[in-house]
């Protein structure tokens, strides 16, 4: 058990080292005798060989053959592929292994390298060559005789010299047969006979423990001399082939006298050792044989048996008569390491004895190791050829070491005798691969002569050496080098057309071509340079602008002549030195700046970008206002302008001067740019009413309107351009049935609803017209007053409705057009006229008097100090409301006064309360007037509009009150602290009527009458003075 666990640990570590060193076995069975180009096998398929893809190769995949310069190889192998093909060199296994005749024993050896070097395996390949039946078996000579005694018995058995067959196996002996010859002569006694000798002898094999087979000779017949002394057969042997081979012999058997005894040697079978060196002479073994019988009979003669090999005949001599076996010539074991002697030993009878004598040849280190050295680089002239570029572990030769010698005298080391850089690298059993182990230096060393030493383990030990010469293969591998890897250059601009800048120079460590350098413009060199490719003069062909471009950085290169050629590059860096030659530049040729008019003094307007192409002092700068320095300052260094004034666009719209920009050169150079600051409008006016031009007119609405027709229309204006003049209507008050509206772009206000009786009166809608400005909207209010209906048949009543209306505060409502007691009046006179006429009149009667008991649907509001009554539209249910009666102010205190609108909370959650007072002044509306610019048209009228700035401004005796929001610019901006809900409770309220005419046929036509209503709203009024 030891012993198998040593061996496989012995197996295992030898497959370990065979696959750190990158080789493989591979083994083949082929058939001897095959013809050409025979395909054996496939390499890379065999062998399981991928390339990995990420493993660059330096040269595709190869598989080289490698055998001894001088050998004819029985096989090749296809480079590319790793096929494996029989040539024309025969292969013949009983040449190869003679004397071999184990049939599992004959192999044919061959090594293949794989390559390039990344790649490298070193496959030993074993052909098991199988034999095939070539070879016929031939009996020692074409006739044997053979002599048995007359009185032999029955069945005894006389040897007969066997065949030989090179062939095995199968292929070789396998049959023996006596052949009955086809005549024989015959003659009386002691003469030849014609009986056939089959029926008295027989043929039987014997096999040895060796497999060989023996044949003999069987006497079936008593014997008589007298009768017949010859007996004359054909023998016959044939192999085991198909077809099987043969071959004949003559048997030729004498019957001789008798001779009762035959020599018995003492030993049958011996064996003894002799040492290879033994000399000449030596004796080997001495036979011992005795006879038993008396006189001549018992004379015994030695002497070698024809089936020993013809080597030991030749080696070896036995005495004849002392049967003493010496050395006839010297012995060599690496030849043959046993011989097998057959001695036989005859004392003059038919039969002899056999003995068999062992000889083994003891080994003596008398054998030098051989080195057989197979080259994986072809050699040129017996010199192998090597770059100096060849990277580590380049495979050069398979260095064989073997030694004929056994045991230890057999254990061969190989080495190299001195250091070198190369090394030899175990493979296989006594095969080393010579490879480089450092990488090699053409300037260092051109040529190795590497002396490769084998060397035996015996007592003494043998030496064998022997030189592989190594020649250097020169390569470019040495690169030129710049004096200075970075090279810098300043030039000032404006130069010379071919003003020389420089001169490049390197250097080379290799010589001849590969040492003579060209020098050249990299890629990215602009083509204002230009370098001579000999002496290396850096050049500028044109003239440099350092405005265009300061600063160059490219690369030179410096190229050797070698193949490949070797190249190197430095890096240069050009700085164009300033002069004064731009002036500065403005980044326009005219600056438009956009400033809001509410800008405040020293604000910043806007900034002057100047530059100068120049650098340094060149190109320092300094601005300066031409003109308009009164109005505005520049800073002279960053530019920035600030005005000197405030702006008003609408004094002026825009201001032009021209700055001014100087360099700091010693020769200035200056330019000049125009400027231009355009104001922009801010929202800072309010919109102003054109339609209506007073508050104190009115429009008629008839009864018979129909809903969606435009009863009026409001149109304002806004001195602001753009979204500050984008203006939107809208209805805040006076409204509460709903029955007008009012389109916001256009301001026409339409019916919405058929009127009905209780729709009839004076009906005052609050307007509110509110710009788009940003960041907030600035709004305008006005009274439009509607008279609905049929006729205005008392205007004088109706413009005293206005007026009170007017003077009432915006945030009251006032009636919604009821029927008071004075139309009850007009009705019965109407009705007492028309009862005396006719009876048709009585019809008309009728009506009146259906409409008499509707009055008891309108209340009347009674006020204490109003004698006057006017009729208003009823909010809710129609139903007239109460007010609170109120101190009766005079026109004139109302116009010296302002009507403030503040918010207060209410008591009741869901009504909103607002107090104000209305402006409605007759001297501001003058002053308000006389502001607005008529002569102007506002930029948000229509191309088809009138112009009613002209007819308003003469024919209306006021235009509309406004409430203008508060501005932080106090000359033109005027103040509303609130805006006016637009929910708010619209009621009415009247005193007497006893100012009220009654002449007039229209009920309306009082001489004066008022009432005042208003908003719902606890909080008080507050009035401040102009």
């Amino acid at each position: 058990m030891d012993l198998l666990s040593g061996t496989y640990l012995l197996a295992v570590l030898l497959a370990c080292i065979v696959f750190q060193s990158g080789a493989q076995e591979k083994n083949y069975t082929v058939r001897e005798e095959l013809p050409e180009n025979v395909l054996i096998g496939n390499l890379l398929k065999d062998l399981n060989l991928t390339l990995d893809p990420d493993v660059p190769l330096s040269s595709p995949l190869q598989f080289k053959l490698v055998y001894k310069t001088g050998d004819v190889p029985l096989v090749r192998v296809e480079e590319n592929t790793g096929e494996i093909f029989t040539t024309a060199n025969r292969i013949d296994r009983e040449k190869l292994c003679s004397g071999i005749f184990s049939e599992n024993r004959c192999f044919y050896e061959v090594e293949v390298a794989v390559l390039p070097d990344e790649v490298f395996r070193l496959v030993k390949i074993r052909f098991l060559i199988e034999d095939i039946n070539d070879n016929a078996p031939l009996f020692p000579s074409t006739v044997i005789n053979i002599s048995i005694p007359e009185n032999t018995a029955i069945n005894s058995r006389y040897s007969v010299p066997s065949a030989i067959d090179p062939d095995i196996g199968v292929n070789g002996i396998q049959h023996y047969e006596l052949l009955k010859p086809k005549t024989a002569p015959k003659r009386t006694f002691g003469s030849i006979t014609n009986d056939q000798g089959q029926n008295v002898f027989g043929l039987d094999i014997i096999e040895t423990p060796e497999g060989d087979k023996w044949p003999q000779l069987i006497v079936q017949q008593i014997l008589d001399r007298e009768q017949k002394d010859t007996y004359v057969m054909k023998i016959k042997v044939e192999d085991g082939g198909s077809p099987p081979r043969s071959s004949t012999a003559i048997l030729q058997v004498t019957v001789t006298d008798v001779n009762d005894n035959r020599p018995v040697f003492k030993e049958n079978d011996i064996e003894v050792s002799v040492p290879e060196n033994a000399p000449v002479g030596t004796s080997v073994s001495q036979l011992h044989a005795t006879d038993a019988d008396l006189g001549s009979n018992a004379q015994i003669h030695f002497y070698f048996s024809n089936q020993i090999s013809s080597l030991a005949k030749r080696l070896f001599a036995i005495d004849n008569t002392t049967g003493l076996i010496t050395i006839r010539e010297p012995l060599d074991r690496e030849e043959s390491p046993v011989h097998k002697l057959t001695v036989l030993a005859s004392d003059g009878s038919s039969t002899p004895s056999r003995a068999t004598v062992t000889v083994n040849v003891t080994d003596i280190n008398d054998n030098v190791p051989s080195i057989d050295t197979r080259y994986i680089i072809n050699p040129v002239n017996g010199t192998v050829l090597l770059s100096e570029k060849a990277p580590l572990n380049t495979k050069i030769a398979l260095i064989t070491v073997m030694d004929k010698d056994a045991d230890l005298n057999g254990k061969v080391t190989c080495f190299t005798d001195h250091d070198v850089p190369f090394r030899l690298k175990p493979v296989f059993d006594n095969q080393f691969l010579l490879e480089t182990a450092t990488f090699l230096d053409y300037e260092a060393t051109r040529e190795y002569a590497i002396k490769i030493v084998a060397s035996d383990s015996g007592k003494p030990p043998l030496n064998q050496s022997a030189m592989l010469l190594i020649k250097i293969k020169d390569e470019n591998d040495n690169a030129p080098v710049f004096t200075q890897p970075i090279i810098g250059l300043s030039i000032p601009e404006n130069n010379a057309p071919g003003t020389q800048l420089t001169k490049i120079s390197a250097t080379d460590a290799d010589s001849g071509r590969n040492a003579e350098i060209s020098y050249i413009l990299g890629s990215d060199a602009p083509p204002i340079f230009n370098l001579d490719r000999r002496t290396g003069i850096l050049t500028a062909v044109r003239k440099l602008d350092r405005e265009k471009q300061d600063r160059y950085s490219f690369t030179v290169l410096a190229k050797d002549n070698g193949m490949p050629p070797l190249q190197t590059n430095a890096t240069v860096t050009v700085s164009v030195l300033d002069q004064n030659d731009n002036s500065p530049t403005f980044t326009h040729n005219e600056y438009n700046f956009y400033v809001p008019e509410n800008l405040p003094m020293y604000g910043t307007v806007g900034l002057i970008t100047v530059t100068d192409a120049d650098s340094g002092e060149n190109a320092a700068v300094t601005l300066s206002i031409l003109n308009g320095r009164d109005n505005f300052i520049i800073d002279p260094l960053t530019g920035v302008i600030r005005p000197n004034i405030t702006f008003d666009r609408e004094q002026q719209g825009s201001y032009t001067f021209q700055v001014k920009a100087v360099d700091g050169g010693r020769l200035q150079r200056s330019s000049t740019a125009k400027v231009t600051i355009n104001v922009v409008d801010v929202n800072d006016n309010r919109p102003v009413f054109v339609i209506p031009s007073s508050n104190y007119s009115y429009e008629l609405v008839p009864t018979s309107a129909t809903p969606g027709s435009v009863v009026t229309k409001v149109f304002a204006v806004d001195n602001d351009t753009g979204m500050n003049a984008e203006l939107r209507y809208s209805i805040i008050g006076g409204n509460s049935r709903g029955l007008f509206t009012i389109d916001q772009l256009t301001g026409n206000i339409t019916l919405k609803e058929k009127v009905i009786t209780s729709d009839h009166g004076l009906h005052r809608l609050v307007i509110k017209v509110n710009d788009l400005g940003q960041p907030e909207s600035l709004y305008t209010i006005a009274l439009v007053h509607l008279f609905v209906n049929e006729t205005v048949t008392n205007s004088s009543y109706v413009q005293e409705l206005v007026r009170r209306n007017t003077e009432t505060p915006v945030g009251q409502n006032v009636g919604d057009g009821e029927i008071t007691p004075q139309t009850n009046d007009y009705v019965k006179i109407i009705i007492a006229i028309i009862a005396g006429t006719m009876t048709v009149i009585l019809v008309i009667f009728v009506t009146a008097l259906v409409r008499c008991r509707q009055t008891p649907r309108h209340k009347v509001v009674q006020k204490n100090k109003q004698s006057g009554e006017w009729v208003s539209p009823n909010q809710e249910n129609r139903q007239i409301k109460k007010k609170k009666k109120k101190k009766k102010r005079s026109p004139k205190s109302l116009l010296l006064n302002f009507v403030t609108i503040e918010e207060s909370k209410p008591d009741d959650p869901g009504h909103e309360h607002i107090n104000g007072t209305l402006d409605i002044p007759v001297e501001l509306e003058e002053q308000t007037m006389g502001k607005y610019n008529w002569a102007t048209t506002p930029t948000t009228f229509k191309p088809d509009s009138p112009d009613l700035a002209k007819h308003y401004k003469s024919a209306s005796p006021q235009p509309t009150f406004q409430i203008k929001p508060e501005t932080p610019v106090p000359p033109k901006k005027h103040h509303v602290i609130q805006e006016l809900p637009l929910d708010n409770t619209f009621v009415v309220g009247c005193d007497s009527l006893s100012k009220c005419s009654s002449s007039s046929s229209d009920p309306y036509s009082v001489s004066e009458c008022s009432c005042q209503g208003g908003f719902k709203t606890p909080g008080p009024i507050h009035t401040r003075q102009l």
